[in-house]
């Protein structure tokens, strides 16, 4: 009888995997710091937190085989939760290979640093396979502290302790609408799961309170993803935080966010939620991008970009489910390749103090460094949308699915969008190209650590963008399981592509 009960408990523990390697390493990273050599740490650390992420994407591959309930039904293990799983833990990974050189020469603690890494990506898995609404909160708040601190990492500038503190500040006013959102739901469906969320909410009458409830926690969602009107945080919070950890913030913590964006607006079917993503998209992708043509620093000019592309993913959100929640996972996909490589070699460039974060200083990149211009170049182009590159299908899949719910309105306005974005990112190519050297920005060569970073991001970039349909079919299934009553209709309206 012993040994009956005792699957149960170990399927529970293998459905939190990923969480607790994350967890073991992180703490782990913590208690060696003061036993290792300060000279040594730094790469020691950064390997043992390398090889942490790793076990978590090998532990997300492994859970994917025991799908389920864990812990009460409070977690679902499923293709979804292993597709934002892996996504996170390997941004996670990629992140730390980008730090190696960053740490050095900023001379930052390496154990405070990678371990925060390590156990803010535990509250971005969890959030991803969590179905309990006081469970996302307590994973959001896991990733959102230790996302605050890292910020502020760079503790000799004034201008990182600003960007720690007003994203702390303003980002603890949107976690309060999001709990205030969550306790509006439990009055109005009398539960906190999504399940028996969902069972009342498709009922003929719909509580007026949900409501509310619905569009307080997208308030708080939206910022957190940095989706206009609640992105007046981001380009100072990225122009003074390290440069690698704004490659982090832009893209794993946004793609959990999403996921649980994902699971609130359609697995438990939040009424009322056509006007907000419409109007929440238009001005991200509008407010982003217009701010973005007037910006000369490289770091305040992605971050108005990452505005504008949270606007094109939120698209997905505002049409039919079985197509919008497979084109949404497959942009989070290809905007974190495109993303966190951009920063990587942004990162790199910098160098000591960040003293090289100005279009100005990329000014003849490509005849002084031409392997970091051109692959920062294919970046670029991934984030503009040209094919051969994942970004182009990123935005084929949302825009394809907007027509297909005929949001023809919104569809013009993305495309007029991604029209005026061309413009600010060809100008950074333009100036990489076409513009005299400035003698007094230094050539560094690129280290093994960040030349692993940018190979893995450019192979997934250029993957999505000449053999996206493994992805996309993948995301298909995944999105039959956020949404089974709709498994029957989905072959008939999903995206159809060659392997």
């Amino acid at each position: 009888m012993s040994s009956v009960e005792a699957i149960p408990q170990t399927a529970d523990y293998v459905r939190i995997l990923p969480e607790l390697v994350l967890s073991l390493f992180g703490i782990v990273v913590m208690m060696l710091e003061p036993l290792i050599d300060e000279r040594r740490n730094q790469q020691a650390l950064g390997t043992l937190s390398l090889i942490g992420s790793v076990a978590a994407i090998l532990a997300s591959l492994y859970q994917a085989a025991y799908p389920g309930f864990a812990f009460w039904n409070m977690v679902k293990v499923s293709n979804f939760s292993v597709f934002f799983h892996v996504l996170v833990t390997t941004v996670a990974a990629i992140v730390i290979l980008t730090s190696y050189e960053y740490m050095s020469v900023e001379r930052i603690r390496a154990g405070e640093y990678y371990s925060l890494i390590l156990l803010g990506t535990v509250g971005m898995c969890l959030m991803s396979s969590a179905v309990e609404l006081v469970l996302i909160f307590i994973a959001l708040e896991i990733s959102s502290i230790s996302t605050y601190i890292l910020v502020g990492f760079r503790r000799g500038e004034a201008a990182s302790s600003e960007s720690s503190l007003k994203y702390f500040l303003l980002g603890s006013f949107a976690t309060a609408f999001f709990l205030y959102g969550i306790a509006i739901i439990f009055g109005a469906s009398g539960s906190t799961n999504f399940d028996k969320i969902s069972q009342v909410l498709s009922s003929e009458h719909v509580p007026a309170l949900a409501y509310v409830g619905i569009a307080l926690m997208f308030i708080g969602l939206a910022f957190k993803v940095a989706a206009a009107p609640f992105h007046i945080w981001t380009p100072d919070v990225y122009e003074g935080a390290p440069a690698p950890i704004v490659g982090f913030m832009s893209t794993a913590p946004k793609a959990a966010v999403f996921a649980v964006l994902l699971r609130i607006l359609f697995e438990a079917n939040a009424p009322g939620r056509m006007w907000l993503i419409w109007v929440s998209a238009a001005l991200s992708m509008c407010l982003g991008n217009i701010a973005a043509l007037v910006q000369t620093n490289i770091k305040r000019l992605l971050a108005y970009s990452s505005i504008a592309h949270a606007g094109y993913l939120l698209i997905a959100f505002a049409t039919a489910p079985e197509v919008g929640i497979s084109a949404a996972m497959f942009y989070a996909a290809a905007y974190a390749a495109m993303n966190v490589g951009a920063f990587a070699v942004v990162s790199h460039f910098a160098n000591a103090g960040e003293r090289y974060v100005t279009l100005d200083d990329y000014a003849g990149l490509g005849r002084r460094s031409p392997t970091l211009a051109s692959t920062l170049t294919i970046f670029l182009l991934s984030l503009i949308g040209i094919p051969v590159t994942g970004g182009f299908f990123a935005k084929f899949y949302v825009f394809s699915a907007a027509l297909r719910a005929n949001l023809v309105g919104l569809t013009i306005i993305a495309i007029i969008n991604s029209a005026i974005a061309a413009y600010y990112y060809l100008r950074i190519i333009v100036v990489m190209y076409m513009r005299e050297e400035r003698e007094e920005v230094p050539i560094m060569h690129i280290p093994l650590a960040l030349g692993a970073a940018l190979v893995i991001s450019l192979a997934a970039t250029i993957y999505l963008g000449i053999l996206p349909g493994r992805l996309l079919g993948y995301a298909q299934r995944a999105a039959t399981e956020v949404l089974p009553s709709q498994g029957a209709s989905t072959s008939g309206t999903a995206f159809a592509l060659p392997k």
